[in-house]
């Protein structure tokens, strides 16, 4: 064998991964994910398009058998080509129904490469994750009904950022390995150590490798101390651990082999820390000080087989968590496990245009697109018993299709809805030249963003009598800047004004198709009421009826408080509101842009239709 896994005691604090570098870790990945293909479940691959990404595929896919089927799915597959269904051609030139095999058939004891895992569809998730349960592929649709065997491994390939979107929960629990390459570059990538050999042995070996009950308890303790008391996990985690012992030519997952297997599935998923004992901590005392090679011993014994194997595993899997994760477990920060909104805009299911999602039973009352495909697929099964009641004269006519009204189907389409960001700004007294510089640097920091998104951003400004739109929606840069520039400050604060401005211009835009999200950045200190009056009772109610219409809009609102300390009038328009409130006393635009950004984005994905 010409790749030796790496020792559980090779560091000092015998946890094996403290030794081992992230390229490492994601070597030892690699080789249990080729010899445990589909006992593993796969593997969540956070990284962009780059020379890591590709080296460590490229290494992934030559360790494989060269037999072994390596399917790459489209981001934007379909359930007909995933679960496979009523072959056309066939059934029209035979006349019965007849089947062709989905992509997930397809790749019966092979690996399947997901690109763009964290735009997958949670419909595709949930088929992806029925296969890897079952090890089949049950498909009931255009009047076929077949099993057909699918087990397979894959590799979901994360290309988001922090606050993009991830991978479907129901697909990640599925997968052994979470493995992050983002924080490596080329100068990291080193050869693994491991053959093409190496993989089909252990491959032969895996079947005659056990695990025994204590290892499985020991791993049991670990997922409850770090907070994954899964099943599904310890399965996985067993199956990892088996599959390293069987590249170390071991009859037994030894501790070495349950220690890399605890850092390779638990420590990405850790959801907090070991908790300890101050009571037996403070207990002990200090020991008195030793020479060197009393030391050295103790150390040596220390190392050896008295230790409890539930305590070396611990520190591998501690020693494995990330550092970023392992700073906000160390907090006490919970770790969400739902999917974030990302900044892809809001869903909109029409029937004219987008991304094709699906085919319903055509709609005769009004002008409908017909899905000719979908529309023959479901005529076909029937052919053969609408050709028995053809008459003398239909026989002798050429061949043709009998299409039904009960055939007719029509596409359904989903497509990204346009955002328009609409600042309403609050331009009033002393302090408006702080917070106006803060909302032009948004504002020109989030336009280059919607240069991307193909989004607007609106700005609408209230000061003395009332509120202006500086502003339209738009993406152009140079209108945008002229309108920050000449953005005027100073004078009373009519709230009421800019929340009604704010939500004529997002009642228009929501007509016109695109997603309204509106950013509020003021005090709350209202002085001037509605009609312009001056007086701050009269002022602050009309800002509270004013937010109640917003509210019953239901447009996403953000309101961010820029006053230098949280004020509590500013909370309870938020409230009113239903905005998400964000003090912010001394953010820059950056800082702004950043918490609209997260803020809106959230809104953004809770706007989809049904």
């Amino acid at each position: 064998m010409t790749g030796q896994m790496p020792s559980a005691a090779a560091a000092a604090d015998d946890a094996p991964a403290a030794s081992l570098s992230l390229w490492d870790l994601a070597g030892i990945a690699v080789a249990a994910l080729a010899v445990a293909t589909h006992q593993s479940g796969g593997a969540q691959v956070r990284s962009a398009a780059g020379p890591v990404r590709d080296a460590w595929l490229a290494s992934l896919r030559a360790l494989l058998p060269p037999q072994t089927p390596v399917l790459r799915m489209p981001s934007a597959i379909g359930d007909d080509r995933l679960l496979g269904g009523l072959d056309l051609a066939a059934t029209l030139a035979t006349g019965r129904p007849a089947a062709q095999r989905g992509l997930m058939a397809e790749c019966n004891d092979g690996l399947l490469i997901a690109p763009m895992a964290e735009r997958m569809a949670t419909g595709t998730a949930a088929h992806l994750a029925a296969a890897l349960d079952r090890g089949v592929v049950v498909t009931e649709r255009d009047g076929l009904a077949m099993v057909s065997p699918a087990r397979f491994g894959i590799v979901a390939l994360d290309e988001g950022e922090a606050d993009d979107p991830t991978v479907p929960p129901a697909l990640t629990d599925r997968l052994a390995f979470r493995i992050d390459l983002r924080e490596l570059s080329h100068r990291d990538i080193a050869p693994f150590p491991y053959s093409a050999d190496d993989i089909a042995a252990a491959r032969l070996r895996l079947p005659q490798t056990n695990i025994d009950t204590e290892a499985l308890n020991t791993l049991a303790t670990i997922g409850e101390a770090l907070g994954v008391p899964s099943v599904r996990t310890l399965t996985q985690a067993a199956a990892v651990a088996r599959a390293i012992a069987a590249l170390n030519d071991m009859p037994q997952a030894s501790a070495d082999e349950v220690s890399l297997a605890a850092a390779l599935v638990y420590a990405p998923r850790a959801t907090r820390l070991p908790a300890t004992d101050p009571e037996d901590q403070a207990e002990q005392p200090e020991p008195p000080e030793q020479p060197e090679d009393q030391l050295q011993n103790d150390s040596e014994q220390a190392n050896g087989e008295t230790r409890p194997l539930d305590d070396v595993v611990l520190d591998a899997a501690v020693a494995a968590i990330p550092a970023g994760l392992l700073a906000q477990l160390a907090a006490g920060m919970a770790i969400s496990r739902s999917r974030r909104a990302g900044k892809a805009g809001a869903q909109q299911k029409q029937a004219t245009r987008g991304r094709k999602i699906g085919t319903r039973a055509a709609d005769a009352r009004g002008a409908i697109r017909i899905d000719l495909f979908e529309t023959l697929k479901a005529a076909a099964p029937w052919q053969r018993m609408r050709r028995s009641k053809e008459t003398a004269e239909d026989v002798a006519a050429p061949l043709r299709i009998h299409v039904k009204r009960d055939d007719l189907r029509q596409a359904r389409y989903r497509h990204r809805a346009e955002t328009t960001t609409i600042f309403v700004v609050d331009a009033s007294g002393s302090s408006a030249l702080q917070r106006l510089a803060e909302a032009k640097g948004a504002v020109r920091l989030l336009l280059a963003e919607c240069y991307i998104r193909r989004d607007e951003v609106a700005l609408i400004a209230f000061r003395g009598q009332g509120a202006d739109l500086l502003l339209a929606p738009t993406r152009a840069l140079t209108h945008a800047q002229r309108a920050l520039a000449g953005l005027p400050g100073g004078g009373g604060t009519p709230v009421a004004s800019g929340l009604i401005a704010a939500q004529a211009l997002a009642t228009q835009v929501a007509r016109e198709g695109r997603t309204p999200v509106i950013v509020v950045m003021t005090d709350g200190k209202a002085n001037v009421a509605r009609d312009g009056a001056h007086g701050r009772p009269k002022a602050q109610e009309d800002a509270c009826n004013a937010a109640r219409l917003l509210a019953a809009t239901g447009f996403s609102c953000l309101l961010v408080d820029t006053s230098p300390q949280p004020q509590p009038l500013a909370e309870n328009l938020a409230r009113l509101m239903q905005a998400r409130y964000l003090p912010l006393p001394r953010a820059d635009a950056r800082r702004v842009a950043a918490a609209v950004s997260a803020a809106t984005g959230g809104a953004k994905s809770q706007k989809g239709a049904a």
